[in-house]
């Protein structure tokens, strides 16, 4: 998943970072309400986490901004401030959750997969299609009840097709939830990791539509 984190504080988003990256996520860190602004207008992203003490705005005016020009992304709050005031403002906002610090990465990591499901209509944890299974809580792939080693940008990129299951999901949009700002994208970053994956799935699993993108081929 492509997230954007906003927050200041160094040492907690530091944590955050690395703990993300490690979970396979990609993450590009914004530190400011001006920086966290103009990242959403720029970038796409599945997922904002999103601090409200920011040192030059605050973190529900950037919430409210994006939503009203149209930004379509889960968010979660995530913050020190706990009163049940600030929590009604911003789920009113249009968040979709509300984390307050000190938490525990793992159950953030669960409250982001649990928003994800919510948004993308699914009750069941698992990720499922001809065939395929994807576990977005322990990165398990299984093909046919068969384990699947995957890499990181592998299952990243699988995970993207069979969220959109039937549907074709272009290479542009595939090369955002692959890369962050700091990663230089081959020109056919996509294509190779296409290839990498019909090797370990079957050449008929995922399809390419010419000049449009790829789609999960059902091959049951």
């Amino acid at each position: 998943m492509k997230l954007l984190l906003v927050e200041d504080d160094a040492m907690i988003g530091k944590v955050m970072h690395q703990g993300l990256v490690q979970e396979g996520h990609v993450v590009d860190w914004a530190r400011s309400a001006g920086d966290a602004t103009m990242a959403l207008r720029l970038g796409h992203y599945e997922m904002v986490l999103l601090d409200l003490g920011l040192p030059d705005g605050s973190g529900l005016e950037v919430l409210t901004d994006y939503r009203r020009g149209g930004g379509d992304a889960a968010v979660i709050i995530v913050t020190a401030r706990d009163e049940v005031a600030e929590r009604i403002a911003g789920l009113d906002a249009g968040a979709d959750d509300f984390v307050t610090k000190p938490f525990d990465l793992d159950e953030l990591g669960a409250r982001m997969r649990a928003v994800q499901r919510r948004r993308h209509g699914r009750i069941d944890p698992l990720l499922v299609y001809g065939g395929l299974s994807l576990n977005p809580a322990t990165k398990v792939c299984r093909l046919q009840g068969k384990h699947v080693s995957l890499s990181p940008r592998e299952y990243s990129l699988l995970e993207a097709l069979l969220e959109s299951p039937g549907r074709v999901v272009s290479r542009e949009s595939l090369e955002e939830r692959l890369y962050g700002w700091e990663t230089e994208i081959e020109s056919n970053a996509v294509e190779v990791h296409i290839h990498h994956l019909r090797r370990k799935l079957g050449k008929k699993r995922i399809v390419t539509i010419r000049g449009v993108g790829y789609l999960l081929g059902d091959c049951r």
